[in-house]
């Protein structure tokens, strides 16, 4: 990013709760506190450079989680009439860190996943017309039906499991 990130209360407000982040999870990411972020957003203090920059890259990330998914699932479906899909999401910071830390560098926290899988599911029903559910990984569920199944814990043990809850 080349040039300054400024932001202004509404902005910061906004693309705050459009991440799902609360204001604890700003200030963490950001290196302030609450009590600032709140500031911030009520217009009594200049949005900390640092946060804005933060929170643009990560939002960024997202959108380029999106297309990339997004192009991926118009390749698919150009060879296969399928037009549903099931994405997991994870319900807690501990599943995700357990089961997804391919994910933690680029978003560091379950929200931000979550997000881009919600942003994902919007694009995918409005561009490609492709219905996409969202399941909350239940984990005892899934140890279940990997048992079961014989599969061993991977990403695509997951896509499979999340498909037999749709």
């Amino acid at each position: 990013m080349s040039k300054k990130a400024e932001l202004n209360a509404i902005e910061i407000k906004y693309l705050r709760r459009s991440l799902g982040l609360s204001a604890e999870q700003v200030a963490d990411l950001s290196k302030s506190t609450e009590e600032q972020v709140l500031a911030w957003e009520a217009g009594e203090a200049d949005v900390s450079g640092l946060a804005a920059k933060k929170l643009l890259e990560l939002d960024e990330t997202i959108e380029m989680q999106v297309l990339n998914t997004c192009d991926g699932i118009e390749e698919l479906f150009s060879k296969e009439p399928k037009r549903t899909l099931s994405f997991v999401v994870y319900p807690t910071q501990a599943i995700y860190t357990a089961y997804n830390p391919e994910f933690l560098s680029a978003l560091p926290l379950t929200e931000l996943y979550n997000t881009a899988a919600w942003r994902i599911k919007k694009e995918c029903k409005l561009v490609l017309e492709v219905d996409v559910t969202l399941v909350a990984l239940d984990v005892e569920a899934y140890k279940a039906y990997r048992e079961t199944a014989g599969l061993k814990e991977s990403r695509e043990s997951r896509a499979k499991w999340a498909a037999t809850q749709i």
